[in-house]
């Protein structure tokens, strides 16, 4: 190829990125999802879909207990944030903003994306992560949905994915690959969520599974508790990540893998950087609730107690 052909090549491509930032602002602007063509449609429209999804994408996953998924992202955002661009995906806007807030304390500079900010915000944040060279995005799984990504390395799906397999991954591999023309997609999975890899097999979806060295995750968590035990806003904002991360994985479709009641609250606690689970109304009923361990007559006791004004409480 003449240097006059390659250059042009370069030049259309960067064209099409230029574009995809542009039409997909718009759509993060009008709050709708970039559809897919309309010509395509039954198996054809599948195939499609899994070869554009899987393309330039590296899919693995991690093993990560629960009560060290905050210790394992923080330590990986450390390493990263400074050579590459990263999107993570939680589950609910209270977490998104809660690990905003804990990160860019921690002075590890991120920016967020969900679903209730002004479309105009939302759509600068996702505009400027799109034509930076590096940085880090957080965003809900519903935010995300439908928008094109050009040039990101790292994808972490922090919690879990609220769709289907097959969804799932193209939902995720809407992105173009980065550095050296890869992206990797990393799955955190709790011990008790691997039946979700049969799940994705079945799909022939086959992810890799990546081991984190403990040696490079520092053992932060009694710096981190005292840190949202000492600031309010933090606190309250951890108090409501750690209830929608309950209520997300409650309603979870696929109850049969993602089962509430086989969460460890103190465990999911400590995710959110509490020593013991904070005293909030988790909102489940019944069954679902006893089974996380919820006490409601113990919790409605305590806020009778901080209502009642006396020398312990003025």
């Amino acid at each position: 190829m003449s240097p006059a052909a390659a250059s042009m090549g370069s030049a259309e491509r960067s064209t099409e990125s230029e574009q995809t930032v542009y039409d997909t602002a718009a759509a993060v602007e009008t709050g709708q999802e970039m559809q897919e063509p309309a010509s395509q449609t039954g198996v054809g429209k599948q195939e499609t879909r899994r070869q554009a999804n899987t393309e330039g994408l590296q899919l693995g996953y991690s093993v990560v207990p629960s009560e060290k998924r905050f210790l394992v992202l923080h330590a990986f955002l450390k390493r990263k944030q400074s050579s590459k661009k990263v999107m993570v995906l939680f589950s609910s806007r209270s977490s998104v903003k809660f690990h905003a807030q804990l990160l860019n304390f921690l002075q590890i500079e991120c920016a967020d994306i969900h679903e209730k900010q002004e479309q105009r915000d939302r759509t600068a944040t996702f505009f400027a992560f799109c034509t930076a060279e590096k940085g880090i995005l957080l965003c809900t799984n519903v935010a995300a949905r439908g928008l094109d990504l050009p040039h990101v390395d790292y994808i972490v799906q922090y919690d879990p994915p609220a769709d289907e397999p097959e969804d799932y991954i193209h939902h995720v591999g809407r992105t173009a690959p980065g550095d050296k023309g890869k992206a990797t997609v990393l799955l955190f999975l709790l011990p008790q969520e691997l039946e979700f890899l049969i799940s994705l097999r079945a799909a022939n979806i086959h992810l890799t599974e990546h081991q984190f060295n403990n040696k490079n995750v520092p053992n932060l968590q009694a710096h981190f508790e005292k840190i949202i035990g000492e600031n309010y806003f933090l606190h309250q904002s951890a108090q409501q990540a750690y209830r929608s991360y309950i209520l997300a994985y409650n309603s979870h479709a696929m109850k049969d893998i993602f089962k509430v009641h086989s969460l460890s609250l103190k465990d999911v606690a400590a995710s959110f950087c509490f020593r013991n689970p904070p005293k909030v109304d988790i909102g489940l009923e019944g069954r679902a609730m006893k089974k996380v361990g919820y006490n409601r007559g113990l919790d409605s006791r305590e806020r009778r107690k901080r209502r009642r004004i006396n020398a312990a409480n003025p």
